[in-house]
């Protein structure tokens, strides 16, 4: 039955990162650092979704251009008007859409145009593969204190 999970349920950010359109490239970046996430909405108050920056997009649209990333802004490399789908949209339809479009995040959008958040390639990892994943993550680090 886990393909029947909807993409809300399986998100692992239930809460919105995001930032306004004049915030720097740096902010998002720190940002996503704090929140351990690879995406910021970039959104328009009272809660317009205008696009979304992602760590691929910091990688190919700043780092490989030199771009400065205290003085670029996010609306300059974001995605605009990015695919978003709906909390019901099964976890199997959320990455076929990804397949297809080559995307590793989509927002998810309720009822009303609200903003519930990031589905990203993460969270649709069957959770075996998120519980080996954390500890690999946590045997590398009992390694690394060993030094």
């Amino acid at each position: 039955m886990s393909s029947e999970r909807t993409v809300f349920q399986s998100m692992s950010q239930k809460h919105v990162v995001s930032l306004g359109p004049t915030a720097s490239v740096w902010e998002a970046a720190c940002l996503m650092t704090g929140a351990n996430c690879g995406s910021v909405l970039i959104v328009e108050p009272p809660g317009k979704l205008l696009g979304i920056v992602t760590e691929r997009d910091l990688m190919t649209r700043v780092l490989a251009r030199a771009l400065a990333p205290d003085k670029t802004r996010v609306a300059d490399v974001m995605t605009r008007n990015p695919y978003c789908v709906t909390p019901e949209t099964p976890v199997a339809d959320a990455v076929l859409i990804m397949i297809e479009r080559g995307f590793r995040h989509l927002p998810v959008i309720g009822a009303g145009a609200r903003i519930l958040g990031v589905f990203s390639v993460r969270d649709a990892l069957p959770r075996e593969i998120g519980a080996a994943q954390s500890l690999a993550e946590f045997n590398e680090q009992v390694n690394d204190a060993r030094g």
